[in-house]
């Protein structure tokens, strides 16, 4: 059964122009097409007239890149939302947390999800880990989320690229069907 036929909503997950400052969250950022792969995603789900959800970090630092009176706050152009789409404002990582999007996807009968957004390893993951929990049946998409270098407990420096995919592989049929854009197209 395709993607379409059970009203699958899509999530787009702090898709937000915070993360064009790669060097504010660690630098080198993998994946610097996301935001372009989120938003032709986007126009598919505009398109087929399936359920939508823009989601946003809004930090309660005021000196956060994503606090609400910052322009790192506002959605990237690639994923503008639209006046009837739904827009969730979380303060912590899980889209899921301090939200009504739980009600919302339960009221529209959606159980089946698309994650996408940034960045991999923080929000994108506890949020694709809740909705696997909440019994979703959940579907992240690996070139449609970015992340950034991090620093290790002892200092060591890990590569985003190897961030990006352990944490794949961390929620690949645990909590989610990892897949990629152009699988995704062929299911929906």
């Amino acid at each position: 059964m395709k993607l379409r036929e059970k009203n699958t909503a899509l999530l787009l997950i702090d898709v937000q122009k915070a993360f064009l400052e790669e060097e504010y969250w660690g630098g080198n950022r993998n994946n610097k097409n996301a935001e372009i792969v989120c938003g032709s995603i986007l126009k598919q789900w505009r398109t087929l007239n399936l359920p939508i959800f823009h989601i946003r970090h809004s930090s309660t630092n005021l000196n956060s890149k994503l606090y609400k009176t910052n322009p790192g706050f506002q959605f990237n152009e690639h994923v503008l939302p639209l006046e009837n789409e739904p827009i969730i404002t979380k303060n912590v990582n899980s889209a899921f947390i301090g939200t009504d999007l739980k009600e919302q996807l339960d009221q529209l009968n959606c159980t089946s999800l698309v994650i996408v957004g940034i960045t991999t390893n923080h929000c994108v993951s506890t949020s694709t880990r809740m909705a696997g929990n909440f019994g979703y049946e959940t579907y992240l998409i690996s070139d449609a989320t970015a992340t950034f270098d991090r620093v290790g407990i002892n200092g060591e420096k890990y590569d985003s690229e190897l961030i990006h995919l352990t944490t794949l592989a961390n929620l690949n049929e645990e909590f989610a069907t990892v897949w990629d854009f152009e699988k995704l197209m062929q299911e929906v």
